[in-house]
């Protein structure tokens, strides 16, 4: 259902400059693995660097008339985002076809390693089963990872021992306020447990990675091993995967459980009866309630355990208390 009217007057500004591009019929059900939110001003899918050109420069028009810079929110594939039931006043950039190619490099290069150029729209998965069936060892991890390859360099996503930061050589890089797109290495990214320098107003198109040639046959038995395990010890349904960061050399999961909190419920929220570190919503439920519980499993945790556990999920469009502090502000 189309929303236009309820936004502010300079976001409604932008999406009347870029129409007739913008779907105003979208919610962040669509776009977030939890299945829940409010509605998105407008929505837009990039298929060239010049679409994010034009969008860059009514934009920044926008910001010298009015002095009033729209927010913007880069959606990748949503599996670690939550965004309020009031919705997103701004505009939504995703990602299309035209940057979810994987192309492996046919010989390895003097380091002995195969370059793998990927697109920030490609899912982290289908990079992980393509990588192996080529031979190549490194990405197994990934296969576990129902999101985007840019939304995984933000976030320097991982799991079973590695992350983004092991693989990565380079990244193409568009800037929303300044231009680009430009080449980042490794040490520009800044990469370290569940963060980067990639700002909300940047965009990753290209990700370049390292992986090493080996047995493919075992790295399709690691993917095997991986899916085998996920099954067994996470939950499936509307969720965005690990709620909170592990603190130093402790599970959030192991904390959340102590503090006596597995399977609490808080409206159409509930910590998972099988990982205390996913929430789970019910269909139809409430982005309000899964942030609400987030909140209380937060405060629950310091009060019993005294250990502070800061939200991995990306929390958009929420009034932050102090309990909230720490959480990322945009999206994947």
């Amino acid at each position: 259902m189309a929303t236009k009217g309820r936004w502010s007057a300079t976001t409604e500004s932008l999406l009347a400059a870029l129409d007739p591009e913008v779907d105003r019929s979208r919610t962040f059900a669509d776009f977030s693995t939890y299945r829940v939110g409010g509605p998105a001003a407008g929505v837009i899918t990039i298929d060239s660097v010049q679409t994010l050109e034009t969008i860059r420069v009514a934009r920044e028009t926008l910001a010298e008339a009015s002095g009033i810079r729209v927010p913007v929110l880069v959606v990748g594939r949503g599996s670690n985002l939550l965004v309020a039931d009031a919705g997103f006043d701004g505009l939504v950039i995703v990602l299309g076809s035209a940057f979810e190619q994987t192309e492996i490099g046919a010989d390895p290069g003097d380091d002995g390693m195969v370059r793998v150029r990927v697109g920030g729209s490609a899912l982290l998965p289908v990079v992980a089963r393509r990588s192996a069936a080529a031979g190549l060892t490194g990405f197994e991890w990934a296969v576990g990872v129902p999101g985007s390859v840019g939304g995984a360099v933000r976030m320097n996503a991982g799991g079973h021992g590695s992350d983004m930061a092991s693989s990565i050589e380079r990244t193409s890089v568009f800037d929303l306020v300044t231009g680009g797109p430009d080449e980042w290495t490794l040490a520009d990214l800044g990469l370290s447990y569940r963060q980067s320098n990639v700002a909300r107003h940047q965009i990753v198109l290209y990700v370049e990675l390292a992986l090493q040639p080996g047995d493919g046959a075992a790295a399709e038995a690691e993917l095997s091993e991986i899916v085998r395990w996920r099954r067994e010890h996470q939950p499936g349904g509307a969720n965005a995967g690990s709620v909170f960061a592990n603190p130093p050399g402790d599970s959030a999961g192991r904390l959340i459980e102590q503090a006596g909190l597995k399977g609490y419920r808080l409206g159409s929220a509930e910590v998972s009866t099988k990982h205390a570190n996913f929430i789970q919503a019910d269909p139809g439920g409430s982005a309000d309630d899964v942030f609400a519980l987030i909140q209380h499993v937060q405060r629950h945790v310091v009060d019993t355990l005294g250990v502070a556990l800061r939200p991995e999920n990306h929390l958009v469009g929420f009034a932050r208390g102090p309990e909230a502090a720490g959480a990322p502000a945009g999206g994947e």
